[in-house]
């Protein structure tokens, strides 16, 4: 890249963590004249690539204290940035102290992300909060009319080709800067706090991707992380495929939040528009993903297929045979993925934790502002759960009713499972009221699998009348899990107990908007 030598820039303020790029950028601005402020090893670094180099201790005649902790805090740092120009008593307060104001300023923040993945006691991590970088950054963002500042080392280049910037350039360098700080003190804050009740409340993202477009063609869309969450879909490897999209990335957070609700054994979870359409756990991972594909052969078509096991050539071969947009599992034997190349469009992602599980808080938008809850979990069998009718001895068939509960549990409400031992067999799910739930599930367990007979319906929430009872024990059903709370729960129960149904009430809703 060609550099220009006119450059405008007289006088740098330089103190940095990230030192990528740096020498490149600022020894050319050196050798034309521009006078460099630096600190601690941003100095040292300059120096050692020949750059005469003025000390901030130098610059305001005090030195660098407790640790390094106070630094470039001083007046004569501060005010040689928030200098107006063309403001007489400003300009007159420089000359008095003998400041020159700075008209480029270079710096970022100390790791803190990258310092929370050690582990840190709270007094070490401290030590990780930049206070002087914000406080200097920021002071040069407020100067945009004058003061280029840069806190992305990705724009170095563009600055160093046109040798100056234009106001729209410093205005929109000035926006990266608060961006920057944003985002580095809603991850600090986020860190501090696990109070739910704060009156403020900060979403920092990094940007991940920009995305071809949103759930529709028409809409613009980018993908982002929160930084300092230690797992996240944004650390999966995409082996092969085409790149995401925004509805991918929403289907395979619903199959990863589902598939995590099956750690003690092999599971295979198809999706599709964000809601399970096939659900099925056991031992052997071939018949496991032949299980989760024939639960309902009809929705998986197009749909996002997640695994907590490596995957298999066998396996791989199944999946092959299908139309897929995305596949994800911790891993993949090599002979797996020389089948997939046979598919180059699917999608193919290795993510060695998908199963840490971090309880994160959900975050929806409004209208104007947003919600923010804790990540709702499913259960496994408890005892306390009210059983209604013939008591239930066997470790079986308390799975078997465990089983039907999570897999309800990640459906659109108003939800309904209809659930073998170890397969989904009709689900049925975002109805707008609970009867067409329960007659969908019916309508894909009778087509799919009518020969499937032990099953369990589980319901997401309670029944506000005794018709699904009803319904359910027409198409055969004999066993019922549901978390009770409605004001017609005797008669909800007391038909359960004319039709001999057995009903287990979990006291634990899972609505899922």
């Amino acid at each position: 890249m060609s550099q220009n030598s006119n450059f405008q820039f007289r006088n740098a303020l330089v103190s940095v963590s990230d030192k990528t790029g740096l020498i490149d950028f600022i020894v050319p601005l050196a050798k034309s004249g521009m006078r460099v402020v630096s600190t601690g090893g941003t100095a040292k670094a300059l120096r050692e690539a020949g750059v005469p180099v003025i000390d901030v201790s130098d610059q305001t005649g005090f030195p660098e204290v407790m640790d390094g902790r106070v630094k470039t805090l001083h007046p004569k740092i501060h005010m040689g940035l928030l200098a107006r120009a063309g403001h007489e008593g400003d300009l007159e307060l420089l000359k008095d102290y003998g400041i020159d104001a700075f008209d480029l300023v270079v710096g970022n923040l100390y790791p803190f992300e990258e310092a929370l993945k050690k582990n840190l006691s709270l007094n070490e991590q401290i030590e990780f909060i930049d206070i002087g970088g914000p406080s200097f950054l920021r002071s040069a963002a407020k100067s945009f009319d004058r003061m280029t500042v840069l806190c992305d080392p990705s724009d170095y280049s563009f600055v160093l080709k046109q040798g100056k910037t234009t106001l729209d350039d410093r205005k929109y360098l000035a926006s990266k800067v608060f961006a920057h700080t944003s985002v580095y003190d809603g991850m600090i804050s986020n860190y501090l706090s696990n109070n739910d009740s704060r009156r403020e409340w900060s979403v920092p993202g990094k940007k991940v991707s920009d995305l071809r477009y949103g759930e529709n063609p028409q809409q613009k869309a980018a993908w982002y992380r929160i930084p300092g969450v230690t797992n996240g879909l944004h650390l999966a490897e995409q082996i092969q495929g085409k790149e995401l999209s925004y509805n991918n990335l929403l289907d395979l957070d619903a199959a990863v939040t589902t598939v995590r609700e099956f750690p003690h054994t092999l599971a295979c979870i198809a999706v599709k528009h964000n809601n399970p359409c096939g659900v099925a756990r056991g031992k052997n991972p071939l018949e496991v993903v032949q299980a989760g594909i024939k639960a309902d052969p009809v929705s998986v078509f197009g749909g996002i297929i997640a695994v907590n096991f490596k995957v298999d050539a066998a396996s791989a071969q199944v999946l092959c045979d299908l139309f897929l947009e995305c596949i994800i599992a911790p891993d993949f034997e090599s002979e797996a993925l020389v089948c997939f190349q046979k598919k180059k469009n699917v999608r193919i992602l290795k993510w060695a934790d998908l199963m840490k599980n971090i309880d994160e808080r959900k975050v929806r938008t409004l209208s104007g502002g947003f919600v923010v809850q804790d990540e709702d979990h499913s259960s496994k069998w408890q005892e306390s759960w009210r059983v209604i009718g013939q008591e239930i001895k066997s470790d079986e068939e308390k799975l078997s009713y465990e089983f039907a509960w999570k897999v309800c549990a990640h459906l659109k409400s108003n939800a309904i499972a209809i659930c073998g031992s170890s397969q989904s067999v009709g689900l049925g799910m975002g109805q707008v009221n609970r009867v067409d739930a329960v007659e969908q599930a019916i309508s894909r367990w009778k087509n799919f699998h009518p020969n499937t007979k032990d099953v369990v319906l589980a319901s997401d929430a309670f029944f506000p009348f005794p018709d699904s009872i009803e319904l359910a024990y027409r198409a055969g059903i004999k066993k019922i899990i549901q978390p009770g709370g409605s004001i017609k729960d005797e008669d909800v129960i007391e038909k359960a107990k004319e039709l001999g149904i057995q009903m287990v009430l979990t006291g634990q809703r899972h609505f899922l908007h």
